[in-house]
């Protein structure tokens, strides 16, 4: 087989029309071999000619789309000095575009012998490794234009490929569980109706499923567990993987995009699937460990871990942090997703020991301006000493709110001295974002998500139940902030079941009227339950995906959202680009914002810090916009009232004297969620109204 020098960019195997240029980086390497494989798995092997800058490269006539590649690196091999290059374990490209097949997990796959962690295992790893493939990168994206939705007019979903797909009825059982599944009508028309607009994937990066998942019959279900950054995830394609993954992703960006959805990607840049030093060779240990690990400076043998995972990813190396933004571009210009959302993103940021500002990480994410301008947020921590850091990205970030879940979750179970706390995360949460000029949607609100209980499990069970995953109900979080209602779990009585759908319209109110940009976790909507398991991470199975027959019996909850969608797109008060203010506006006495008490009048300092209190009115005035529309015309909206009841009794509230407001209409109860009561629509300003046990109602001015 005939080899040509090539180029070394880019990285990666690019087909021309004619051949293959094939490019590799490895500092270590002493001499690298590409491996090509028949559709009969027969192996051809060629020695890479050139070395320039350290990316080894060739170019190979006659190599075409849908050929299976990988590659074998020949150097030292020195565990205890951070060196473990084997060729005899197949590695996958770390640029490739897409990868064929799956792990078959074995003693081939480990450069040591298993009971003998400092011998050298010399078995050929390539029949059970998986293989990179050339792709041809034409598509055509039809005029595909990116929505670019404005993050105050954001509602994202999160949601999982498989899981959100494969129970739906009206997809085709061979496409579901797939991303053509995610670009079905039927799916479309489910997020339209929420007023989704933007669907937040979990990791569709080819990723892993680890072996002692496997032994036990699981599966790395959720996909945080990468190994190829610039591929599809193979099953997650219906029809074909030899490059076919990529077309049906581009398809369904596309579709996404004619709907006026945006598709942002949970990305896992801080570590790999290679685990740590007992780990298997399946590409970046094998081609250059040192370049693309962090290891334990003096003892280069281990892993600096500050993911919980083994190893994390070495941003302290330019090919490490080359390779983390040559990714983001290729999804941005190639497969044209609108963001990302960075797991343990805290652990991208440590050069050092602490996570640091202003790191080579957030410069080059703050330089680039293809990455720049997209939606950037941020999983705010990591495992790592001082890694919560919520509050803590520079100025073009925005980060899952921790604190919001928190505190949303404590106020609605009636937990003391919740009040303060719940007020600020509200209001967009300026306590953490305003001394860095940050506005409210630096604040992604979440109640929930993948991580955890679902929105039905947080009002149905005290502890978790994840006996499932194999592991003695030890992992997952035991400190839920949940309230079972009176009963652990399923229940008969009628009066459990009507409090907790009632608590979870207030705490949808809560989430999508707040200041910031609402997170939905998928199927939460719908009433969607995993029987109290907090951590499906394992569970590819009914305990995880979607039940869509179940959810025709959540229709008044799945309506709720959607009105409660549609109510913040037509008023700007509950998205407001800027914080409020406490002061009056034009010239009036009032307030763009005011809290008061049940009575009506405004709050003291002693309110505040009443443990036992749990009631709160909010007043948001409409006439105190400080935003603009894209004319430059001021922004004048009606005005709200948000009379909040956490207490287990009904309350009584007094509204505020007309200088508020002449008149008012109930706009949303969430103890009548079909707003079938009318003796409480029209209440007069001075006059008492009853808010129902843990409950929130809104009226609106009416003149």
């Amino acid at each position: 087989m005939h080899i040509w020098p090539g180029s070394p960019y880019p990285l990666g195997s690019s087909f021309d029309g004619g051949g293959t240029n094939f490019a590799i980086f490895s500092e270590v390497g002493e001499r690298i071999e590409l491996c090509l494989f028949d559709d009969d798995g027969t192996e051809s092997r060629v020695d890479l000619p050139e070395r320039n800058g350290l990316v080894w490269h060739g170019y190979l006539p006659r190599i075409w789309p849908g050929q299976r590649y990988g590659y074998r690196v020949h150097g030292p091999y020195e565990p205890a000095a951070g060196l473990r290059c084997n060729p005899a374990k197949l590695l996958l490209d770390p640029y490739a575009k897409a990868v064929d097949g799956e792990i078959e997990w074995g003693q081939s796959l480990f450069s040591y012998d298993f009971g003998d962690p400092d011998s050298f295992n010399e078995e050929d790893s390539a029949p059970q490794a998986m293989t990179s493939v050339v792709i041809n990168t034409f598509f055509d994206w039809a005029g595909d234009q990116p929505p670019r939705v404005p993050y105050n007019e954001s509602i994202i979903y999160e949601a999982h490929v498989k899981g959100m797909t494969m129970r739906h009825p009206d997809i085709p059982e061979d496409v579901r569980g797939s991303y053509a599944a995610i670009a079905h009508p039927a799916t479309i028309a489910h997020l339209k109706k929420l007023g989704v607009t933007a669907i937040e994937l979990m990791p569709v990066h080819q990723f892993v499923n680890d072996s002692t998942l496997v032994d036990k019959g699981l599966s790395n279900y959720w996909g945080y567990n990468s190994i190829g950054f610039f591929a599809p995830h193979n099953r997650y394609a219906s029809f074909g993987t030899r490059g076919e993954q990529v077309y049906e992703f581009k398809s369904m960006v596309r579709t996404l995009h004619k709907a006026g959805i945006e598709v942002i990607l949970d990305v896992v840049y801080n570590h790999t699937a290679e685990g740590n030093h007992m780990g298997p060779t399946l590409s970046f240990r094998g081609i250059d460990n040192q370049a693309y690990y962090r290891l334990v400076e003096g003892d280069e043998k281990h892993y600096f871990d500050t993911t919980g995972t083994g190893n994390s990813l070495n941003v302290r190396h330019h090919e490490s942090l080359r390779l983390l933004m040559d990714s983001l571009r290729y999804w941005v210009t190639e497969m044209h997703v609108d963001g990302f959302r960075f797991d343990l993103a805290s652990s991208l940021a440590r050069e050092f020991h602490a996570v640091d500002r202003l790191s080579a990480f957030f410069d080059l994410i703050n330089q680039d301006p293809i990455v720049s301008q997209v939606k950037l947020i941020a999983e705010p921590w990591d495992v790592g000493d001082g890694g919560y850091q919520v509050g803590g990205f520079p100025p073009l970030w925005t980060e899952w709110n921790g604190k919001y879940r928190d505190t949303v979750r404590d106020f609605w179970r009636g937990e003391p001295a919740s009040l303060g706390e719940f007020a600020a995360r509200f209001t967009g949460s300026s306590d953490l974002y305003e001394a860095d000029n940050r506005r409210p949607i630096a604040s992604i609100n979440f109640v929930t998500a993948h991580d955890g209980f679902t929105l039905q499990d947080l009002v149905s069970y005290n502890e978790k139940h994840n006996e499932a995953n194999g592991e003695d109900n030890n992992d997952g979080e035991s400190h839920n902030r949940s309230w079972n209602c009176g009963a652990e779990g399923p229940t008969d009585d009628d009066a459990i079941y009507a409090l907790r759908e009632r608590q979870k319209r207030n705490i949808m109110t809560t989430l999508l009227l707040s200041q910031g940009v609402p997170m939905i976790a998928h199927g939460d909507e719908l009433g969607r339950t995993q029987h109290g398991n907090n951590n499906v991470y394992c569970q590819d199975n009914e305990l995880s995906w979607v039940d869509w027959e179940a959810a025709r019996y959540q229709d008044v909850l799945t309506d709720f959202t959607a009105r409660l969608a549609r109510m913040r797109a037509e008023h700007p008060i509950f998205r407001r680009q800027r914080f409020f203010q406490g002061r009056p506006v034009r010239g009036s006495n009032i307030d763009d914002i005011a809290w008061l008490r049940q009575d009506g009048q405004p709050m003291s300092d002693a309110d505040w810090d009443g443990a036992a209190t749990q009631t709160l009115t909010v007043y948001l005035n409409g006439a105190g916009i400080p935003d603009r529309d894209e004319l430059g015309m001021q922004i004048v909206d009606d005005s709200f009232m948000l009379l909040f009841n956490a207490h287990h009794e009904d309350q009584t509230f007094v509204l505020p004297d007309e200088s508020y407001g002449k008149g008012w209409k109930t706009a949303l109860d969430t103890a009548d969620p079909l707003l079938a009561d009318d003796r409480r629509r029209f209440p007069a300003p001075g006059s008492t109204i009853e808010v129902t046990s843990r409950s929130v109602l809104i009226l609106q001015r009416s003149f």
